[in-house]
């Protein structure tokens, strides 16, 4: 079907503005970041800083522990990611390859799963870690964060594996190898791209969560960066706002780069998934 000039330039327009919207906070973010705090109480703000200053970074440096929360957050959203590849890898097999009315459930269970809210999951999770003691721990918020991306996890590894041809595995099949051996030696070198993504979207995932770090973790020692963030909001609600904006720049950094890496390899998985489902 041919769309008409005038149509496409709509296209185009809403595709640019939504574009821009998207990138406004982050634009207003890296402003404020380098804005000295008399621009900042300005009646006028400007979008371009007059005189801008790293005044607000160090003082971020100085004011909260930023690299040991970066540490924390690094630890949980690392493990949190190798966690979840090494359950979904075998669990998204079984449910692109079988064909019974289990592999349909788990696959019915997995889309469902995802309507749950934050809420719904974090008292049940904090009762099994508090049997468990390993409240205030990083070792829970890993198990929290794998819980968390695990069905999405599964839903990406899944289109991956339905986007492997089955001839190759009959063809091993054929040659006497095993479905262990199949997997092994067949399967998961195809994988490879959609397991790397699968890893890095877990992680990203667990770097900006917030919600179950608030709650599950208490000692300022094992917090997050998310969380120490917060530290910079008074008590009456009042933003010391020139070294939040900094901070907050700081933490979204590692995330970009992240997802700029993959987001080709993630949308792909999506699509593979869309397609064979």
């Amino acid at each position: 079907m041919r769309t008409s000039p005038g149509a496409r330039a709509g296209q185009y327009a809403a595709l640019l503005a939504y574009l821009a919207f998207l990138a406004l906070p982050f634009l207003w973010l890296l402003s404020t970041a380098f804005k000295p705090p008399r621009e900042l109480a300005a009646a006028h703000p400007t979008w371009i800083p007059r005189h801008p200053t790293l005044g607000n970074f160090r003082r971020a440096f100085d004011e909260q522990p930023l690299p040991h929360a970066a540490l924390n957050s690094l630890l949980a959203a690392f493990g949190a990611a190798v966690i979840a590849v090494l359950l979904a890898t075998p669990m998204a097999y079984v449910m692109a390859r079988g064909r019974g009315r289990l592999a349909r459930a788990a696959t019915g269970w997995v889309v469902v799963s995802q309507a749950f809210p934050f809420v719904l999951l974090i008292i049940p999770l904090f009762l099994v870690l508090k049997e468990l003691r390993l409240i205030d721990s990083l070792a829970g918020l890993v198990l929290v964060h794998v819980v968390w991306s695990l069905p999405f996890a599964l839903w990406m590894l899944a289109g991956y594996v339905r986007a492997v041809p089955a001839e190759l595995e009959e063809a091993a099949a054929v040659d006497g190898a095993g479905r262990l051996r199949t997997l092994v030696s067949v399967t998961a070198p195809l994988l490879a791209p959609g397991i790397a993504a699968t890893a890095l979207f877990a992680f990203v995932t667990a770097w900006n969560e917030f919600f179950f770090a608030l709650v599950l973790l208490k000692s300022p020692e094992k917090q997050t960066l998310p969380v120490v963030l917060t530290h910079f909001i008074g008590a009456e609600g009042v933003a010391d706002l020139g070294p939040l904006a900094a901070a907050a720049f700081l933490a979204t950094l590692p995330s970009l780069v992240v997802f700029a890496i993959v987001q080709r390899r993630i949308t792909g998985g999506l699509l593979a998934g869309a397609v064979k489902s």
